[in-house]
């Protein structure tokens, strides 16, 4: 999955590639706080990185992520376990995406969204935040160990 990680960090650069370093910064703040569980960090993050990101072609799909991360962040800070339904990534979203399942393949629909959603995020901090490459690649494995569970619905195993 290191390869698969890999190999879509290279497709989606194309697509985010004109961030200043404080959005940058704003999108990998976003994943660390969110991946350590600080929730209140984490949706000040997610909302302030979305202010920043302009409204128009993989731009949408890496918005849309962060904001699933923050209902995600929201739900946990205030102790509510159930995966919020409300937020998914649409049709004109899935080509920015990590995993695409068809929806007979999804067990956990809200775990997908959030799932996808780390991963674009994690590429896109990667891609645009030099300043953070270092915290990110400790993270890396985490994010490979996430996709680890989409292995055989992708038809990698």
């Amino acid at each position: 999955m290191e390869q698969f990680l890999s190999e879509y960090v290279k497709r989606v650069r194309p697509y985010f590639n004109g961030f200043s370093a404080i959005t940058a910064h704003e999108i990998a703040s976003a994943f660390l706080a969110f991946k350590f569980g600080l929730y209140p960090n984490a949706i000040h993050e997610c909302t302030h990185a979305i202010s920043l990101i302009p409204d128009n072609g993989a731009n949408v799909a890496l918005k849309k992520a962060l904001s699933i991360v923050r209902v995600n962040a929201m739900d946990l800070e205030n102790a509510q376990f159930t995966a919020d339904l409300t937020i998914a990534f649409s049709e004109e979203e899935l080509p920015y995406i990590p995993v695409n399942l068809s929806p007979e393949q999804i067990e956990d629909s809200g775990t997908f969204q959030l799932d996808n959603a780390l991963v674009l995020i994690y590429a896109v901090a990667v891609i645009t935040s030099p300043d953070d490459e270092e915290a990110l690649a400790e993270h890396r494995k985490f994010i490979v160990r996430l996709l680890m569970g989409y292995k055989k619905a992708l038809g990698l195993s």
